[in-house]
């Protein structure tokens, strides 16, 4: 027989690696999280921008509609969503999609986007997650992102306390020393401003270095545990990383077999470790006439579906036109799937034969699925039993 002993021993011997592997690894974030996140240039930010985001989606929609591959009761809860809360992530741009500006002009765009967010949240009509993605923390704009997110806090806070679901977005990411980097840079705001609520941030995975470094590492893994519990997510980006590996522009899209590779290392990184991953965008906008619109719609929904299928749950819309299939496209994902995962669930619950033999692992997936197509408002919630 085994000495009774020997297994108080392995406790002792595994104790450090049971502590910090929980630390490492503590599981999915309770946080609901956004189906998508809107991206919009700090100097053409307003007030008003989510409602005039929905009522341009629903223009639309009225213009070139109806949505084709989707059937009327996915149609009304895509209106009633874009009436309500069309923008669910809203990410105001001081990067790429605002570009390089003359330092005065970018020290009053940058504090306009905060009266504006200060304005939303008067009104009650922010989204419930915002942020700003700043410039990257590389040597030729390092201190004008710090320029920028300090200029940005300091009108915000004036005015109240930090937003919920506030986050700050880092692009460009390279290594493991910008993320410890910018860990130094919100504990300095914070401070600064005297701030109770810990600042959290996006990293975005846009270059080759993230995903494989100089040692042949995965660094976006040793990314997220430098982050030191602020990691609010990863987001590809689609078009920076295509072009960093010579992708003709052509053929950059969100599912080329690169873009795959990219993501599903991001997706192993973040595994357990609470930091949800985003996908990318399309950048075939729907505009022009009917025919035009409905050919981006047809793209931007199969794309938003092949997302949701591979498990990225979230992703990037660059225009207003494109809330329409973001939406029809992630309600349908939960409502076709709901049926056959409640009944499995139902069955593995109870413990019943059902022709597939589901783990705890996959019962746990089954659930989160069906709490997904209720945080979205895809579902309604199921009846306790």
């Amino acid at each position: 027989m085994l000495d009774p002993r020997f297994a108080d021993r392995l406790d002792a011997a595994l104790a450090d690696d049971d502590a910090e592997r929980a630390r490492r690894y503590p599981g999915t974030a309770p946080a609901r999280q956004p189906v998508h996140t809107v991206y919009i240039p700090a100097d053409r930010v307003n007030t008003k921008t989510p409602a005039e985001w929905g009522a341009a989606a629903l223009a639309a929609l009225d213009a070139h509609g109806p949505l084709t591959d989707f059937d009327e009761s996915i149609t009304a809860l895509v209106r009633a969503k874009l009436a309500s809360q069309p923008v669910e992530d809203l990410r105001i741009d001081l990067e790429d999609g605002y570009g390089i500006r003359p330092d005065e002009t970018e020290d009053a765009d940058a504090g306009a986007a905060a009266d504006a967010l200060i304005g939303m949240l008067a009104d009650d009509a922010a989204p419930t997650y915002s942020g700003v993605r700043i410039k990257s923390l590389e040597a030729p704009t390092r201190r004008r992102a710090l320029r920028s997110i300090d200029l940005f806090l300091d009108i915000l806070l004036a005015a109240g306390p930090l937003p919920a679901g506030f986050r700050i977005t880092l692009p460009k990411v390279t290594s493991v020393r910008q993320v410890t980097s910018m860990v130094e840079l919100c504990q300095a705001l914070e401070q600064a401003y005297d701030l109770d609520t810990p600042l959290s941030f996006e990293l975005q995975v846009e270059t080759p270095q993230a995903i494989i470094g100089p040692d042949g590492t995965a660094l976006v893994a040793r990314m997220i545990h430098a982050a030191a519990g602020r990691c609010a997510g990863l987001h590809y980006g689609t078009y920076d990383y295509s072009a960093s590996l010579g992708i003709a522009a052509a053929y950059q899209s969100m599912e080329h077999p690169a873009a795959d590779h990219a993501k599903a290392v991001m997706q192993v990184a973040a595994a357990g470790t609470g930091v949800p991953v985003c996908d990318g965008s399309t950048n075939v906008l729907p505009v022009g006439d009917t025919a035009a619109v409905r050919a981006a719609w047809a793209l931007h929904a199969r794309l938003v579906r092949r997302s949701l299928e591979r498990g990225y749950y979230q992703g990037w819309d660059l225009h207003p036109a494109q809330l329409p299939t973001r939406f029809a496209a992630t309600f349908a994902f939960y409502r076709d799937g709901t049926p056959a995962a409640a009944a499995r669930l139902r069955a593995y619950r109870e413990r019943q034969s059902s022709g597939i033999l589901d783990e705890p692992a996959t019962a746990r997936a089954l659930a989160d699925f069906l709490q997904r197509g209720v945080d979205c408002g895809a579902v309604d919630p199921l009846p306790v039993e």
